[in-house]
């Protein structure tokens, strides 16, 4: 589930935009035949912000998150400025869309990993119990469990109102998480991933003629303490750490990633990549099964 990072570095990860002007933008870019609608409202600092989404109907549908830690800017920008882009790609390809482009929007406004309120953490839907009685909030490599639950409504309001959403839409065929890491220094990538990792491949390659891959290392990108997370030789990690990536595959969707760009990648850089991948998977529910 990714819990706290170290450290803020520069990038677009650092850009100022106020989430009135970002909404605004946002129910005016989405194109027919998809429609903006907004899922919950919540109240931060005594304001209230619009959790946004938007829906284009069509079989095998992909849903993509970004915005998740309002200090990783690059997803919520790119599903903005693209929207109309990816929409038209869905479309002519037959493939259906649920995008929820700035999950936790006081965050992205002040540039604060979580919520204003510092409700944390998010990116949190399951717990595992590991022996009877005992619940964590990932497992370790090799850790068995004996049983698996959603958190329920005891998280932060944007991540309990992003639940609630999805439970009550169908469920996708592919899922992708935009994210960045903050912590590790010069323009990086690398890839959370469940599922036939051939799939993947080609835009890990893509990818990596942008910027290098991150392979064979450690990753500290908020993980539970003492529970070292690597990205194997080709750059990807499969790791149960009750985020929402994790719980798409616990829903039996066949291909869910979460993809990470450091925030010292350049911002257009970042963008492509980030699109590498939206395509790519609008891709693959286009092949179906």
């Amino acid at each position: 589930m990714r819990r706290s990072r170290r450290g803020q570095t520069g990038g677009v990860a650092n850009s100022r935009v106020l989430f009135a002007d970002y909404a605004a933008r946002w129910n005016a870019s989405v194109p027919a035949p998809a429609e903006s609608f907004t899922y919950a409202t919540v109240l931060e600092d005594g304001r209230e912000f619009s959790l946004l989404g938007l829906r284009l109907p069509g079989p095998r549908p992909v849903v993509v998150t970004a915005g998740f830690h309002g200090d990783e800017k690059a997803g919520p920008l790119t599903l903005l400025e693209h929207v109309a882009e990816i929409v038209a790609y869905a479309a002519a390809r037959g493939v259906g869309l649920q995008i929820y482009p700035c999950i936790n929007p006081s965050g992205f406004e002040v540039h604060t990993r979580y919520n204003m309120a510092g409700e944390r953490p998010n990116n949190d839907f399951l717990r595992y119990e590991v022996q009877p009685g005992v619940w964590h909030g990932e497992l370790r490599e090799g850790q068995t469990f004996t049983a698996v639950a959603p958190v329920g409504d005891g998280g932060p309001k944007e991540t309990v109102a992003l639940a609630r959403a999805l439970a009550a839409g169908p469920t996708p065929f592919a899922a992708l998480d935009l994210h960045q890491d903050n912590f590790i220094h010069g323009a990086w990538f690398y890839a959370y991933v469940f599922g036939d990792l051939a799939a993947y491949r080609p835009l890990l390659a893509r990818s990596g003629t942008l910027v290098p891959v991150l392979r064979g290392s450690i990753v500290d990108s908020g993980h539970e303490p003492d529970s070292n997370i690597y990205a194997d030789a080709e750059g990807f990690i499969v790791s149960h750490d009750g985020s929402i990536t994790d719980k798409f595959q616990r829903d039996g969707v066949l291909y869910t990633a979460a993809i990470e760009t450091t925030t010292e990648t350049p911002g257009p850089i970042a963008d492509e990549i980030n699109l590498i991948w939206i395509r790519g998977f609008v891709d693959l529910a286009a092949q179906g099964d």
